[in-house]
């Protein structure tokens, strides 16, 4: 049929309703009627339709309508390569006239006359469908399938169309609005940076923020953790199921197959893009108040369903197997996406506060306009900012806790530098610390959720410790640090247990805490041997001792006015090595590079190791006295390999630069000329071997031949 034939009927079918069963066929056959065409008007004409055509968009299927369109003027561009290709080719006199009699006119031609049909028949943000289609059916510009004066008018023609419907498109439009934002999100890469500063990025950052977070088709403001309790059944007494057949599974899955959802990744790093080029201060600061409502709303959302009451670390008896392997990771999945595009944006936010001085500051705004002062003085501030990011990091705790943050970097470098922010006002932490403490501190909650929010809290106030009273410390710090410290039995609490040992070692090394310090000391080596070996690591307990020995040890305030400390603790050490077990020990929690090179070790051994790490530690008094007796110590132990495995680092912590110039001295004239040496590598001598003899005398054991 031809081509002008097959047009009209298009057209008709095109002003006509349709199913949505019949919207891909009919675009379909446009896209291969694009090229075919040879008068400018018709291409022109066929755009226009496809773009107001009833058959389309009076019952759309969302934003996948909007795709499919896109993909027509992708096909066809596409399709207009592959002929130019072939016709380059020239394989054949035969195929080289066939494929001329097909070609429909020059490529600028048809590429003005396709972007002509982007007409006032139509609303604005649909015309970036042919825009953005035609840009990316012609490929990135390394392989010059169109001039560069073409693809600049492109690229061009591009950024106005978006900035004109962004100024255009009402808020109650939202398949305008998410349709902007995925043919952005499609196109950017394909931007040169002249035009991408030419984004309106005022009226661009708060849609991409909507249709991201709270459209239909992207996360739904993270409500679709709502109807998912309503699918968790108990099987058993104890047993719970959430089965892939049901609704809210299926939601799930429906949000992670979405377009904008499917490519978060990429979305969240324009976003995070549109922060950092966006001029007003308030923008950013009203991204991340969208950010924080959003968090919220996820968390309360988790908090209310029943899965939230069932531990990680203990969840096997109480979930089913379909559960856990096929509904729970697919969620988690989502959640993951939602916690990486998350932390992207916060880093661009938080870069803007440490790079833009508006943001930056807290007072001294008068070369700025009343208003915009008084909306600094009363909201844009430095702390305040960061205090928000935190806010949103810890309603994503429970996402971040399974995912594991030190091997995310993006989250490290945006928690750690809002900390660094926060850190310069005291007034600020306190304030902070308030708002995120326990309900109830001094008891370890029952609710997994509420523990999780507690390690976020132990974890956070273990970078305040230098810039808190002693008063707000023991309001605030050690009724939660000592009620886990108090339960490190169960391997549920284990990762709260362990960050109540570092907030308690971050307290004593606080020289404002010195009488605190005292006070709960012994309290804390008490607990350290209790938890020492079942429930606390060798590296930990390792760690503990010698931060405790060089806290006591000179130049430290608690020196002057405890000087006995470090001798004590080395003797409470070696008295607890006499009973120490002297099997290898279990791990205990997540193995560390550290520990891949370290043999299994013994109670007892791991007690010399860390007589041993004290060394670099401890006055010279007490070094020179400590040293045979740590000699001692390690040739009692039984197992060879462990032996030899303290013998090689008593040798590191001589030779490793480690000892200060006065320790080295001290150190080497024991090894060299007191015989520290021999001991080391050679054990002791025994006292039958030590006895005086005369010169040329025999010994009692001596039996005569004669």
């Amino acid at each position: 049929m031809p081509a002008d034939r097959v047009l009209g009927v298009l057209l008709r079918s095109l002003q006509t309703s349709a199913s949505q069963q019949e919207t891909p066929r009919l675009l379909g056959t446009a896209a291969s009627l694009l090229t075919t065409l040879n008068n400018p008007l018709n291409v022109t004409l066929l755009t226009s339709q496809l773009l107001s055509a009833p058959a389309i968009w009076t019952w759309p299927e969302g934003l996948r309508t909007s795709m499919q369109c896109l993909s027509v003027f992708h096909s066809a561009a596409q399709a207009i390569v592959r002929q130019e290709k072939a016709l380059e080719s020239n394989s054949s006199k035969k195929d080289y006239g066939k494929l001329q009699a097909e070609r429909t006119m020059p490529k600028y031609r048809w590429i003005k006359s396709a972007i002509s049909g982007a007409d006032e028949h139509s609303p604005r943000w649909r015309h970036i469908l042919v825009i953005g289609g035609l840009l990316l059916g012609f490929g990135p510009a390394e392989e010059e399938n169109i001039s560069r004066t073409m693809r600049k008018m492109l690229e061009s023609a591009l950024v106005t169309a978006v900035n004109l419907s962004l100024r255009k498109t009402r808020q109650e439009d939202e398949l305008g609005l998410e349709t902007i934002t995925q043919v952005l999100n499609h196109c950017f890469p394909h931007l040169s940076e002249e035009e991408r500063e030419n984004l309106n990025y005022q009226f661009l950052l708060p849609v991409l923020m909507h249709t991201t977070f709270h459209a239909s088709e992207g996360l739904r403001s993270g409500d679709f953790l709502s109807t998912l309790d309503l699918d968790v059944k108990p099987i058993s007494e104890v047993q719970l199921q959430w089965s892939d057949r049901s609704t809210s599974f299926r939601q799930v899955k429906e949000i992670q197959a979405s377009p904008l959802v499917a490519s978060l990744g990429p979305l969240s790093r324009l976003i995070a893009h549109a922060v950092e080029q966006v001029s007003e201060p308030e923008r950013v600061t009203d991204t991340i108040d969208d950010l924080e409502v959003f968090v919220k709303t996820l968390h309360s959302q988790w908090r209310a369903g029943k899965l939230s009451s069932i531990d990680v670390t203990d969840q096997y008896p109480y979930l089913d197997q379909k559960t856990l392997n096929v509904t729970l990771p697919a969620l988690f999945k989502l959640l993951q996406s939602v916690l990486f595009a998350s932390v992207i944006i916060l880093r661009s936010a938080i870069g803007r506060v440490l790079s833009d001085g508006a943001l930056a500051r807290n007072k001294g705004l008068k070369e700025e306009p009343f208003l915009l002062r008084l909306f600094y003085l009363l909201r844009l501030v430095a702390p305040g900012v960061a205090q928000q990011v935190l806010h949103v990091l810890r309603g994503l705790y429970f996402i971040i806790t399974r995912q594991g943050s030190a091997s995310f970097s993006q989250y490290n470098f945006v928690y750690y530098t809002a900390l660094d922010i926060l850190g310069q006002y005291r007034q600020d932490v306190e304030s902070f610390l308030r708002e995120i403490m326990p309900v109830k501190p001094g008891t370890v909650p029952d609710s997994p959720l509420e523990r999780n929010l507690d390690l976020f809290f132990l974890n956070t106030a273990e970078h305040f410790t230098l810039v808190l009273s002693p008063q707000v410390s023991n309001e605030l710090l050690l009724p939660v640090i000592n009620s886990y410290l108090a339960t490190g039995s169960s391997h549920q609490l284990l990762a709260n247990f362990e960050a109540a040992h570092s907030v308690t070692l971050a307290v004593f090394s606080s020289p404002q805490h010195s009488e605190a310090t005292v006070k709960f000391l012994p309290i804390y080596v008490n607990s350290l041997f209790r938890a020492f070996p079942k429930h606390l690591s060798s590296r930990q307990f390792r760690l503990a001792f010698k931060t405790l020995l060089k806290l006591t040890s000179p130049p430290s305030k608690l020196a002057v006015s405890q000087p006995m400390m470090p001798a004590i603790l080395l003797e409470v050490l070696h008295h607890q090595s006499h009973g120490a077990g002297t099997t290898p020990l279990p791990p205990v929690g997540a193995p560390t590079e550290a520990d891949e090179s370290i043999p299994p070790l013994s109670e007892r051994a791991v007690i010399v190791l860390t007589v041993l790490d004290s060394l670099s530690q401890i006055p010279l008094d007490l070094l020179d006295e400590w040293l045979p007796l740590t000699a001692g110590m390690v040739n009692d132990i039984d197992d060879d390999e462990m032996r030899e495995y303290c013998k090689h680092h008593f040798w590191q912590i001589l030779v490793n630069g480690e000892l200060d110039p006065e320790r080295s001295r001290v150190c080497h004239a024991w090894w060299s000329t007191r015989g520290g040496k021999e001991i080391v590598l050679y054990g002791r001598v025994s006292q039958e071997d030590d006895q005086a003899l005369m010169s040329g005398a025999l010994p009692e054991t001596f039996e005569s031949k004669l």
